[in-house]
């Protein structure tokens, strides 16, 4: 995270105290009082709990709450940001997350205002996918910091994303606006998980990656003996059957990781041009693991785009990596909140 201060998300909102921030994953539910400048205290999580019934994986979120609360500075705190991997229905507060089961159409906002109000705080509190979520982190400390218009990504074992326009977030009505990993660039493609065929998950997600270099002949690990052979030889250097591997077999030149990863780039230059086109976005910030696959990933991106965005304002879109990482989560949902509330008053 960035050392040094900067604006608030909205200049109405630089006079007020902190956001209560709670990131929920599949793996951990982390919270944090984010404070105007950027910084963060009483920062804890927990993981997310396995195998519990619905209350079970909420009573993890009321620790995390209750962690928070216990901070000198809970009494100034001014709003509360969620942010949630999804899928989410920001209109009714509900989520739905696929790596969260026991949750379907599950209030996590109302029940978090519960939580907070039994701690002494009734703040207002916006929920917030985790795709929207970075856009708002990125777009207030990180990459897409100072552009107006943005398109953010997260590609990871699913594709998501947010938009940024005319500095503001544009969830749309339930929270999913910006969801490119549902934007179709093949139309005779394999079917989605989501029902449509040839999304840009379904071939660019680190798990769409993996599976089609598997099925193109690639092996995970390399020959023992480090003698040349099939492809995934790599000098005996093991290797796992993921994106992250598959990756490591690009950097070595291998040509089927290589070409999984340009079949990725494609498919995400496809959709940041028809993105571009469509909201005349000036930037794609690219942030999840699959994105540290760095230049691997980037330079088909790149190379790619030339052909998808010609249109003279399109042309000139900067696709870069994110900036905030781990802390994205966190700083996104305060930033979300931030931008989506009315600022509270200054005596607040």
């Amino acid at each position: 995270m960035p050392s040094v201060p900067y604006p608030a998300p909205r200049a109405a909102a630089a006079a007020s105290g902190p956001t209560v921030a709670i990131d929920i994953g599949g793996t951990k539910i982390a919270g944090a009082l984010v404070h105007p400048d950027g910084t963060m205290t009483a920062t804890t999580r927990r993981p997310t709990p396995r195998g519990a019934d619905a209350d079970g994986v909420m009573a993890a979120v009321a620790e995390v709450v209750a962690d928070l609360s216990e901070s000198p500075v809970w009494a100034s705190a001014v709003r509360c940001g969620i942010g949630s991997a999804g899928p989410v229905d920001t209109s009714r507060g509900t989520v739905s997350p696929v790596n969260i089961g026991a949750w379907r159409e599950f209030p996590v906002q109302e029940r978090v205002v519960a939580e907070l109000a039994a701690r002494g705080a009734d703040l207002p509190t916006v929920l917030a996918g985790d795709g929207v979520a970075m856009t708002a982190a990125e777009h207030w400390l990180g990459a897409a910091r100072g552009h107006a218009n943005a398109l953010c990504m997260v590609v990871s074992t699913g594709v998501g994303g947010g938009l940024i326009l005319n500095n503001q977030i544009h969830p749309g009505p339930t929270g999913n606006a910006g969801h490119i990993g549902h934007i179709s660039v093949a139309f005779d493609g394999e079917p989605c998980a989501c029902g449509g065929h040839g999304c840009v998950e379904s071939i660019a997600s680190g798990t769409a990656i993996a599976r089609w270099a598997l099925e193109q002949g690639w092996t995970p690990a390399g020959t023992p003996d480090g003698a040349s052979g099939a492809s995934g030889a790599s000098g005996g250097r093991e290797r796992d059957a993921t994106a992250a591997g598959v990756a490591a077999a690009a950097a070595e030149g291998d040509p089927i990781a290589l070409a999984a990863f340009d079949r990725a780039g494609r498919a995400l230059a496809a959709a940041i041009a028809a993105t571009a086109t469509l909201v005349e976005t000036d930037i794609a910030v690219i942030g999840g693991g699959v994105a540290a696959a760095g230049d691997t990933l980037f330079a088909p991106i790149r190379s790619h785009l030339a052909a998808y965005a010609t249109l003279s304002f399109a042309q000139d879109i900067q696709v870069v990596p994110a900036m905030l990482g781990t802390h994205a989560g966190l700083i996104g949902a305060a930033a979300a909140a931030t931008m989506l509330l009315p600022a509270p008053p200054a005596s607040a």
